[in-house]
């Protein structure tokens, strides 16, 4: 489907590579303005991409983009990102919380260090940003808030306690937002990938291989097709990429595969281990 976002803004935290980075040039291909954020500003690190990089191949595709380097551990940060986002734009009616820390580990190996990091950035970091575009969201007549978690199925998680109790707390964060800002026209949702989805990450942890993988352009095709539902009507669901995109006649994901098949769904049993797919 052809979504016209012209004249509309996203913030998106997590923009230099990965899923952030898709989720932003999708957004510019529809006309939408950008702000990218990240923490990597200059090319020659260990990791690939910047947020001027991201900004410029937004600029590339026709829009105004703006890049603000953002450490969500920093709560000055954040305050002072939001405000310059929104000077100069001057209204953001799109905040995506994509960023994320990931550290899959047991408990008993995993040092309080790296515990604070995954909360740090991903609750505290979802829970802040969001926060933060409230009075303004309010101010302009309502707009969206969109989380990249999963829906909230399980109580535990062995070997990844920590991490599945940080990507669970920014959903918890995001679907209480629904109900507190329901008289606002302000939607807050969440989308995850029913597979995994090749990134940097995915590979770096090992989580499956090419075949078990989908490109990140999936999570932002749904992404656009959320972000297109009105406020007042689409707020506080908790979605999967599959599911969104087979409510707008889409069958065939085959497209987004990155090798021929039809990879399982073991991002979304990650969180969910009875899912099972409808198709």
């Amino acid at each position: 489907m052809e979504y016209d976002f012209d004249g509309r803004t996203a913030f998106i935290t997590g923009t230099t590579r990965g899923i952030g980075k898709q989720i932003a040039l999708t957004l510019a291909d529809m006309g939408c303005n950008i702000v990218s954020t990240g923490k990597t500003v200059e090319e020659g690190g260990e990791l690939p991409g910047t947020i001027h990089k991201t900004k410029s191949e937004c600029e590339e595709r026709g829009v105004e983009a703006k890049a603000i380097q953002l450490n969500l551990r920093d709560e000055t940060q954040i305050t002072e990102a939001v405000d310059t986002a929104i000077d100069h734009f001057g209204e953001i009616d799109i905040v995506i919380n994509n960023a994320s820390a990931i550290q899959l580990a047991n408990v008993a190996e995993m040092p309080a260090n790296r515990f604070d990091l995954v909360t740090d950035v991903n609750v505290r970091g979802t829970y802040l940003t969001s926060r933060a575009f409230i009075p303004h969201l309010r101010s302009i007549g309502g707009g969206h808030i969109l989380t990249n978690a999963p829906p909230i199925t399980i109580d535990r998680s062995p070997g990844s306690a920590a991490y599945a109790w940080s990507k669970l707390g920014m959903s918890f964060v995001t679907l209480s937002l629904a109900r507190e800002l329901r008289n606002d026209s302000i939607a807050a949702n969440t989308i995850w990938p029913v597979t995994g989805i090749d990134t940097r990450a995915t590979r770096y942890f090992g989580l499956g291989t090419e075949d078990d993988w989908r490109t990140p352009e999936i999570v932002a095709d749904s992404v656009l097709e959320i972000l297109d539902r009105d406020p007042d009507s689409f707020s506080g669901n908790a979605c999967y990429d599959e599911e969104i995109l087979q409510e707008i006649g889409i069958e065939s994901f085959s497209d987004y595969n990155v090798t021929p098949g039809d990879p399982a769904p073991t991002s979304a049993q990650l969180f969910d281990p009875e899912f099972e797919r409808s198709w």
